[in-house]
């Protein structure tokens, strides 16, 4: 089976390429570069997962197009950044003293959210969504997560994203700690993956 990405963000393709199959190969979504972003509107990653396979899909008749959506998700804000983990820092006007790159800000912006958190209270969890579409409808959603908590101070710099930040405590690692072979057991793009494969492999019962 051949899925067509809809995604250019590095750190995801890396994620998608360890987590693929022999027998599930994958390529970026032809033209994908000029083609306009959808408009993620969405309050859930289920939507906005949907919304994008549908709309890429559109462009290129036949093709599987596999469409991500993902964030983390911290108890000690009721769930926030959630589908807002790209622009969180922006969302809360968060101002630095030079020019910083997103994921940096974003990570900055997250710290000052919970510089009153306790470490007890510091559970989160990183979520993806895939939806898989073709000529406009959506054939399989699937979900993936990881368990892990915020630390007060980043590690690491093998990750993107929140990855400095995340910690996975049976590890003692950070999930831009890990090597690959092991961001990939505990990716929570890779569990999405791994279960939207198994959906889409799975015998359906007999009628």
């Amino acid at each position: 089976m051949h899925l067509y990405l809809a995604t250019t963000n590095a750190g995801k393709l890396r994620d998608f390429a360890y987590a693929l199959t022999p027998d599930c190969t994958f390529t970026l979504l032809p033209g994908l570069d000029t083609l306009p972003v959808p408009e993620e509107t969405a309050d859930t990653f289920e939507g906005n997962a949907r919304l994008k396979a549908i709309a890429y899909s559109l462009t290129q008749p036949d093709l599987l197009v596999l469409a991500d959506d993902s964030g983390l998700e911290v108890d000690a804000l009721q769930g926030a950044p959630g589908v807002r983990s790209a622009r969180f820092a922006d969302d809360h006007d968060y101002q630095t003293s030079r020019p910083l790159p997103t994921d940096r800000r974003n990570n900055l912006c997250l710290l000052d959210a919970l510089a009153s958190t306790p470490e007890s209270r510091r559970g989160a969890r990183y979520r993806c969504t895939l939806a898989l579409a073709r000529n406009g409808e959506v054939l399989v959603i699937a979900d993936g997560l990881v368990e892990g908590e915020i630390l007060a101070v980043p590690r690491g710099s093998a990750g993107f994203g929140y990855d400095p930040l995340f910690l996975l405590p049976d590890e003692g690692l950070t999930m831009a700690e890990l090597a690959p072979a092991a961001r990939n057991q505990h990716s929570h793009r890779a569990r999405a993956l791994a279960a939207l494969l198994d959906k889409i492999n799975k015998p359906h019962p007999a009628e």
